[in-house]
């Protein structure tokens, strides 16, 4: 067994390293800031359709499927999460550089392949470093967290003021500039001691065949199919109907801001509410929300709504989600566990909705395509209440609560 997995009963305590965590978040997060809101009008820029947007738009979702858990596998087998990390970071940032030097479809589909490939190795394997520095405090996880929406809305706010005064390709020399500040700080984060449990010697499929793992992965996964037409088309359509650059980088940075309160938030959340009725909550405001953008775009009070609900659509979703992997997958299992996650959700689900997105966009229009996603919200809650009882995650039997008498192995500032 690597020499990561020391017995948590008699660590010392350890400094967290706050800074070098969130720098991370932020750069990373501001890379999705650019690409997610940006890109598809630069891929318009280049006279692609909307179906050939959608393939390309959805390589970042698709290599999620697969690449994470390949990352997450070594990571709990050498013990060298970081290690892996800080390669990915270089070879994600290799990979992006050939976008200057080509602009067929064919040629940016490979170029978007492998850099998603390195790109989706960073974020399980960072959430699952982050909470084994944080101990038993992981209810603090959302104010390292908070930093990368703050990237996030660096990102879509400078940008959408930036591309309304020059050529969409800055984009391009924006995004380098992100993705070097991310190698930087990926080289900087330092590994984390993690704590052994029962389950260490059990194939991680043990865990993963439960049936309240399964109907959590199944509603993550159509939750994060709802969201598809929100992070390839929603900046295009409302371009379409009006709206400048620089509106559109404030309507995503609303979302974010809204985001941010709800990972302050979430301790208290998490005292005074179960994990189920977080996601419950935040799966029914989706199906609002998709159909308010769908069907009201042309009314500014409306978006701006469904922009605010993003802090449940995605905010609670997104911290309630770690947490619950966090819970379910303890010890070594803990990488394959996020990793596992992160490709079901954004991979297979990221995958699902950019490409029924692309498809329906042109065939069916743009307000029945949100009113799918808020169909796919829809059926994330229905997994959540039929499938998950109201105790059914706090008790799991394969991942009991840590002892009390277990040391704070590190704290916030």
């Amino acid at each position: 067994m690597p020499g990561q997995y020391q017995a948590g009963r008699h660590c010392k305590k350890m400094s967290l390293p706050y800074w070098r965590l969130s720098g991370f978040y932020f750069f990373y997060f501001a890379f999705v800031g650019a690409i997610s809101p940006y890109f598809g009008l630069y891929l318009k820029s280049l006279e692609f359709s909307a179906f050939q947007i959608g393939i390309l738009m959805s390589l970042l979702q698709v290599m999620r499927m697969f690449a994470p858990n390949i990352w997450g596998w070594a990571a709990d087998h050498t013990g060298k999460r970081v290690a892996i990390v800080q390669a990915a970071a270089i070879l994600s940032l290799v990979s992006y550089i050939g976008v200057f030097f080509g602009t067929s479809f064919l040629w940016l589909f490979v170029v978007m392949s492998l850099l998603s490939f390195f790109w989706s190795a960073s974020l399980p394997l960072v959430e699952a470093t982050t909470l084994s520095h944080l101990g038993e405090r992981t209810e603090k996880y959302g104010r390292i967290r908070l930093w990368g929406s703050v990237g996030f809305i660096f990102a879509v706010v400078a940008l959408g003021y930036i591309l309304d005064f020059v050529p969409i390709r800055f984009l391009l020399w924006a995004i380098l500039g992100m993705m070097i500040g991310l190698a930087l700080f990926a080289r900087h984060i330092p590994e984390a001691q993690v704590t052994p449990h029962h389950t260490d010697h059990m194939p991680a499929w043990n865990v993963i065949k439960q049936p309240v793992v399964l109907a959590f992965f199944a509603a993550s996964f159509f939750n994060a199919a709802a969201h598809g037409p929100y992070y390839i088309f929603y900046s295009i359509y409302l371009v379409d109907h009006g709206y400048s650059k620089s509106s559109v980088g404030w309507l995503w940075a609303l979302g974010v801001i809204c985001e941010i309160l709800v990972f302050l938030w979430m301790p208290r959340l998490m005292r005074h509410f179960s994990l189920r009725q977080i996601l419950l909550t935040s799966f029914a405001l989706g199906v609002l929300r998709f159909l308010l953008i769908g069907w009201g775009i042309g009314w500014f009070g409306v978006v701006l709504f469904a922009q605010i609900l993003h802090a449940a659509t995605f905010g609670s979703a997104q911290a309630a989600t770690i947490e619950v992997i966090h819970r379910l997958f303890r010890g070594r299992h803990q990488a394959k566990g996020q990793a596992l996650s992160n490709s079901l959700s954004f991979g297979a689900g990221g995958t699902l909705g950019g490409l029924y997105a692309g498809y329906a966009w042109d065939a069916l229009g743009p307000q029945f395509t949100f009113t799918i996603a808020a169909a796919c919200a829809g059926i994330a809650f229905l997994l959540v209440y039929w499938k998950l009882g109201p105790q059914a995650i706090e008790n799991s039997h394969l991942s009991p609560p840590p002892q009390s008498n277990q040391p704070r192995v590190s704290k916030v500032p």
